[in-house]
């Protein structure tokens, strides 16, 4: 056990904003030759050449996004920067820069702020990412953490939302629903402690789970797999907000329906049994869970077997027509139409969730 007794506890005010800033990058390097100048100016400077340039952005809240409680600083930098990450792939481009802005109260260290910078650096080496520069700012309270990634795609690579139609196949990468199911372990847990400060919980046989949740990973390998596979998706889009939602998105889009096969639904053996231990539905939960951070989209059915037995593709359904619905054909052969109950930042009930 470490004695924390002598820890180092710096104030934030005692390095100041450009203090802080320049404290917690001095360890980022470019790797990119696209990086003209990254941290240290009024403005970071980037060439793209002739290619597109994907940007997005992403906010993380406490008490909304994370739950500090269970959330150890590394790995929310860590996935802080995953979450951001996926909506690049999610368009079949290369996620190259990122900037990193963070407001935090007085309650958090310099030290504290080191562990989120660590696990930022640890994404960014591990996906081969720059940072190219940022802002921080003071927080009445908690903290807040926003990111903004650049990318970069050939003009005719691009994939958008809107470009499945009717009889496309829908395919998946790996597995969903482990991510929620995580959580509710947590949460669980969470309530144990605070019952009994002493309980210590045995969180082994939930370790796929709890991995899912706290230490994501993006799905980088899946636009390259595509190009070797000579194979470019008609739309596509992330799985963050649970599979309902995404498919949703992808039919209103495209203007298109969709049937949706229960039994073809990928579920690890791990989700399936800890929703059993929850009593809960674990198709529901594939459904609406989130923040499984996979790769949802479509191929033209000519393309199928250039993904036929692919590990890493499950194909879940087909595209139809607009006035047929979006349904879910359930393992009984009934037609369950499709509702969006994925996470919502703005619902109320999905914030206590």
């Amino acid at each position: 056990m470490f004695d924390n007794s002598e820890e180092t506890r710096t104030g934030l005010s005692e390095l100041g904003e450009f203090g802080l800033i320049d404290h917690l990058t001095r360890h980022f390097a470019p790797k990119h030759s696209s990086t003209i100048k990254a941290i240290g100016d009024d403005a970071a400077v980037v060439d793209f050449s002739n290619k597109h340039t994907l940007i997005s952005t992403d906010m993380l809240v406490e008490g909304v996004h994370f739950d500090l409680a269970y959330m150890p600083l590394k790995h929310l930098g860590y996935k802080s920067v995953i979450v951001n990450l996926s909506d690049i792939y999610a368009m079949n481009a290369k996620a190259t820069h990122i900037t990193v802005s963070i407001a935090a109260s007085n309650r958090f260290t310099v030290e504290a702020l080191e562990e989120l910078y660590a696990g930022i650096k640890l994404a960014a080496d591990v996906y081969n990412i720059d940072v190219i520069g940022g802002d921080t700012t003071s927080s009445t309270s908690g903290l807040f953490i926003s990111i903004s990634v650049f990318g970069e795609a050939e003009k005719e690579a691009v994939v958008y939302r809107d470009g499945a139609q009717s009889n496309d196949l829908v395919v998946l990468s790996g597995d969903i629903g482990a991510a929620y199911m995580g959580l509710q372990i947590l949460e669980r847990e969470k309530q144990v402690f605070k019952a009994n400060p002493n309980a210590q919980p045995d969180l082994e046989p939930y370790t796929y789970l709890i991995e899912r949740q706290l230490k994501p990973e993006a799905r980088k390998d899946v636009p390259k797999l595509l190009k070797e596979l000579d194979l470019k998706p008609t739309s596509m889009i992330d799985v963050s907000d649970g599979l309902s939602s995404e498919i949703i998105h992808l039919c209103k889009n495209s203007k298109t329906g969709v049937k949706l096969y229960e039994e073809k639904i990928p579920l690890d053996p791990a989700v399936i049994s800890v929703c059993e231990e929850f009593e809960l539905d674990s198709t529901t939960i594939a459904l609406s869970g989130g923040e499984d951070y996979e790769l949802l989209f479509t191929i033209s059915q000519s393309d199928y077997d250039k993904i036929k037995g692919n590990p890493n593709f499950t194909v879940i359904g087909h595209m139809t027509e607009e006035h047929e619905g979006m349904h879910l054909i359930t393992r009984a052969n009934q037609a369950v139409e499709l509702i969006a109950r994925g996470w919502n930042s703005m619902d109320k009930e999905s914030e206590e969730a």
